[in-house]
């Protein structure tokens, strides 16, 4: 696998910026920064997954949304904010490439591939917010636990994920309760097998059947914008 983002760049391009790259490893729950925090760096997954995480004055978060190899993190520090309005954590252990802030703001800012890539992105990524802001308020806990899974097995090569209920709870911003009873019924109906924080789909399309309708909605329009986005 790949970042998709910098595999579209053309050659001169990505040669401009590959000097800056650097490939590191992030292991689940790393915090890459935090809400209010200046942003040193900006991150393109290679097979990790980080999620975009809004956290209260009391403590408790929501995730908005989730960036995969088709997309960057650190958004707000290359487009000139002075500081970041979430938490950025590592939901999916792996790779991605780590790039100072000021060089990927003199890429972006020269205007070419990587802006016009980037702004695809975005709009992509705002769609994402704006869908979960509403399943999160109108849905059920197991059709937003469907919706999450079904967004992060695109996002990974395999039908495994290593994600406590806890943290699940945490991102979908409800009681851990209500995630322990909506993953029983999903695992008693066959969609899923869960043992000790790993999480095997066995049944996609039967999960997809049950989810609501924003994940299909998140999916079409990340299509639309940028191309097939399942990783395996």
């Amino acid at each position: 696998m790949q970042s998709r983002l910098l595999a579209s760049l053309p050659a001169a391009d990505f040669a401009r910026l590959s000097p800056n790259l650097e490939l590191i490893k992030l292991q689940l729950g790393d915090v890459l920064y935090e809400a209010g925090a200046q942003l040193r760096y900006a991150y393109f997954p290679v097979d990790c997954i980080i999620s975009m995480m809004y956290v209260m004055e009391n403590g408790d978060s929501a995730e908005i949304a989730m960036v995969g190899n088709e997309g960057v993190a650190g958004i707000p520090g290359f487009l000139g904010a002075d500081a970041a309005a979430t938490r950025a954590l590592v939901q999916g252990a792996g790779s991605a490439y780590r790039i100072e802030r000021d060089a990927l703001k003199r890429e972006f800012a020269r205007g070419g591939a990587l802006q016009g890539a980037t702004l695809l992105y975005i709009l992509a990524l705002i769609a994402q917010m704006g869908q979960t802001a509403a399943c999160n308020r109108h849905h059920a806990v197991e059709q937003q636990l469907c919706r999450w899974l079904l967004l992060t097995l695109d996002r990974l090569a395999s039908n495994e994920l290593m994600m406590t209920q806890e943290l699940i709870a945490n991102m979908l911003g409800v009681r851990r309760e209500g995630v322990t009873e909506a993953a029983g019924r999903l695992q008693e109906e066959g969609m899923i097998r869960y043992s000790r924080g790993h999480i095997t789909v066995l049944d996609r399309p039967k999960l997809e059947a049950r989810a609501c309708e924003c994940y299909a909605v998140v999916r079409k329009e990340f299509e639309r914008l940028l191309g097939p986005v399942i990783a395996h």
